[in-house]
């Protein structure tokens, strides 16, 4: 009987077994195996999500300090006007009688 139970084992399974006293541990191989394939494969799939999200993250960081470099240049340049907007007027009034 454990003869013909590894036979079938052998064809199910595509492997040749020649000690007939693992045809219980294949049987629970297989069988933690597929689990362990599923939890694989959803770890993986997790994994690939998270450095997908890693790097748009990274990608939206670095345009976002290219924006603030911007910004911050802009609010130079607007500071600069102001100051000689003031300049300006105060030169005005100087002027007026």
């Amino acid at each position: 009987m454990l003869a013909n139970l590894n036979a079938a084992l052998a064809t199910t399974c595509g492997i040749t077994l020649k000690i007939y006293s693992y045809v219980l541990t294949v049987i629970i191989f297989f069988n933690y195996s597929e689990r362990m394939d599923a939890d694989l494969k959803a770890l993986e799939k997790k994994l690939t999500n998270l450095v997908s999200l890693c790097s748009d993250l990274r990608n939206e960081n670095a345009q976002l300090r290219l924006d603030l470099t911007a910004s911050k240049s802009d609010a130079l340049a607007l500071q600069a006007n102001m100051a000689e907007a003031g300049e300006r007027i105060v030169a005005l009034m100087e002027t007026l009688p």
